[in-house]
């Protein structure tokens, strides 16, 4: 809490500065002022406050009230249909549909991957341009003793050049016993550009700390109490867990920095021509931790001693330089270079019964790649490509879309994507306290084949279907003595997926649907999915208090069927594949209200009221009790200046 009262104040401190010198007057100056006839500035339109994201799309800063702001006014402020949470605020997500196409990169991924919905990447960064000062506050309440802000600020101290800083905190105790959350993410960023657009730099730095007390679910008495609903529990607090003596935490720090000089410039803006070379510097440190007073049997043997502390570090630094040539008859081609150092791993080599473990994943990779953008007629198309020429992990990954537009919001778009990579590092190196946690594995690289067709036909329907292939597909599931083990498929894994949403309006009411058909072709038993899941939002939209309060109110229903829902391990922050238990799909119904005065959004929602009739004793995962009813309240607040 302390650190969010003081990020408050550094943002309220140069804001109150600004004023202060905007609002010193000189007396001459006054004297107009005083003038009826004096004119004043007009407010700068919303199209002026510029959100630009890594790939330097460009979006505007949104005030609206709409039911996809709803959707979006959660922890992790982004939609989150394909995603059930766990008990409390900033806990892991189960999956319960696969996006495997925005996954996929060339180098393996740092593992804990259950601690990183709320992790912020350099693609989550963005940038800006404003011409004023602009703040943005979101609050939402959580479950038991805490709250969670997201409190931003930008300011463009010239035209050239801009500065943002944000802070996000949150801190909840749960209504479980020892499911304390407390989680941060800082970021701060710099956009600027010489005056004649020569040159261009886009930085950012990142650090997060992501603290989670893990219980390991239900014990077997408090698990049949629950699924019994005896009201005696419906105080969650005295459901015993698994355990109390363990956490886990996500540490990230990273600097990164991209920047371009043209070496050709026209001066004609409708035939203009840039040929630019550019740099792009991405550094990384992660650590993840896990840490018990006391080994527990429900992991298997320990090493002889008290307590549990596992640390795994991933350094990594990638440089790439790349010449771009754009021009609007040709399009935008960029060629690309990259080079990458990593160090994943630990401070000792285990020498085991069943082997050495090293320690270190140590290594250099160099990439060649580049990427293509044009418009041809109605058609857009871009891809992009990324090859690893040398080095210890060989990949590539490969993309594109073709987009066409008939008329606004008529469209149609086709996409494919191509992608061999390592597994993950914690598939081929673990180390732990825990003597079953440890491997060194050589598995094959993975392979994806993915083709996915979007039709947008007005607000009447969004169609989206995707097809993907895996080969070498690895996963965590359960050995022959129930110990969790990364594995690898050796036959292949299909996967269709199939996303219709439209929006019907009837007066002042609106029905807004999301259903979501997926099925697996090959490979079930290893990639488990419920076949149907359904988000249907019944809402009332109105003016109303001379038009001074903007409202919607009404009711979403969320439903997935019945399926062998993956189970969560502590230990390693990742889900593992289990085939014995069949969880039962359930709705969930939520009422909300929420209304818009200038600026200012409020958040009011009746979370799972069906269970103040039925009780609850639906699971986020096994052993992982689902969402109880809640109260949650909250606003998103933006100031200009």
């Amino acid at each position: 809490m302390k650190q969010i009262i003081l990020f408050l104040f550094l943002i309220y401190l140069p804001i109150e500065t600004f004023a202060q010198i905007r609002g010193s007057r000189n007396p001459n100056i006054d004297r107009d002022r005083d003038s009826k006839t004096t004119n004043q500035p007009e407010p700068a339109p919303i199209s002026k406050y510029k959100i630009i994201s890594i790939d330097n799309d460009t979006t505007s800063v949104d005030t609206s009230l709409t039911i996809y702001n709803e959707y979006r006014f959660n922890y992790l402020r982004r939609d989150r249909f394909e995603l059930l949470p766990f008990p409390n605020v900033g806990q892991t997500y189960n999956r319960l549909a696969y996006n495997f196409s925005e996954e996929e990169q060339v180098m393996p991924h740092f593992g804990a991957r259950a601690k990183h919905y709320n992790f912020m990447e350099a693609e989550d960064i963005s940038y800006y341009h404003v011409p004023t000062p602009f703040t943005e506050l979101y609050f939402k309440t959580v479950y038991e003793q805490g709250q969670t802000l997201d409190a931003f600020f930008t300011i463009n101290t010239s035209e050239n050049l801009n500065f943002s800083i944000a802070y996000r905190g949150l801190r909840s105790l749960g209504r479980y016993q020892h499911a304390l959350v407390s989680n941060g993410n800082f970021r701060t960023t710099i956009n600027y550009h010489t005056t004649n657009d020569r040159y261009r730099a886009r930085a950012h730095f990142v650090s997060q700390d992501l603290m989670n007390e893990e219980n390991g679910g239900l014990d077997p008495q408090s698990l049949e109490n629950y699924v019994s609903k005896d009201p005696e529990f419906e105080d969650r607090s005295r459901l015993d867990m698994n355990f109390d003596n363990a956490q886990n935490t996500l540490y990230g720090k990273r600097f990164f920095l991209d920047h371009s000089y043209a070496l050709l410039k026209s001066r004609d803006t409708l035939t203009s021509s840039r040929l630019a070379i550019g740099h792009r510097l991405n550094y990384s440190y992660k650590k993840f931790q896990f840490q018990q007073a006391a080994a527990n049997p429900l992991f298997g043997p320990s090493f002889e001693q008290i307590q549990i502390n596992d640390e795994t570090r991933l350094e990594s630094t990638y440089n790439e330089g790349f010449v771009e040539f754009a021009n609007p008859s040709l399009g935008r081609l960029r060629v690309k270079g990259g080079f990458t150092h990593y160090n994943y791993g630990y401070n000792a080599v285990l020498d085991l019964e069943s082997g050495l473990i090293p320690n270190r994943l140590v290594g250099d990779i160099i990439s060649a790649g580049g990427s293509y953008a044009t418009n041809i007629g109605g058609f857009r198309l871009d891809a992009d490509g990324m090859l690893n020429v040398a080095g210890d992990f060989t990949g590539y990954d490969l993309k594109g879309r073709l987009v066409y537009n008939v008329a606004n919001d008529i469209f149609g778009a086709f996409r494919a994507h191509f992608n061999e990579s390592a597994p993950n590092y914690n598939f081929l190196l673990y180390q732990s306290d825990y003597i079953n946690y440890n491997w060194r594995n050589t598995f094959s690289n993975e392979n994806m084949q993915s083709f996915g067709f979007e039709l947008g036909l007005l607000k009447l329907l969004n169609l989206e279907a995707e097809y993907t292939h895996k080969g070498n597909y690895t996963y965590f599931g359960l050995d022959e003595e129930e110990s969790v083990k990364p594995m690898q498929h050796g036959g292949e894994v299909n996967y269709v997926k199939v996303t219709a949403r439209n929006e019907i309006a009837f007066g002042k009411f609106a029905l807004n649907n999301t259903v979501l058909y997926q099925k697996v072709l090959d490979g079930d038993g290893v990639l488990n999915v419920p076949d149907l899941l359904t988000r249907n939002t019944l809402y009332y939209s109105d003016h109303w208090f001379k038009r001074a309060l903007y409202l919607q109110t009404g009711f979403t229903l969320k439903y997935f069927t019945n399926y062998n829902m993956d189970a969560y391990d502590p230990v390693l922050a990742e889900f593992y594949v289990q085939n014995e238990q069949e969880v039962e799909g359930f709705p969930a119904v939520d009422f909300f209200f929420n209304g818009k005065i200038r600026t200012a959004r409020i958040f009011f929602k009746l979370e799972r009221i069906e269970t103040l009739l039925n009780g609850n004793n639906n699971f986020a995962a096994p052993l992982h009790p689902a969402r109880d009813f809640a109260v949650r309240f909250g606003m998103l607040w933006n100031f200009f200046m």
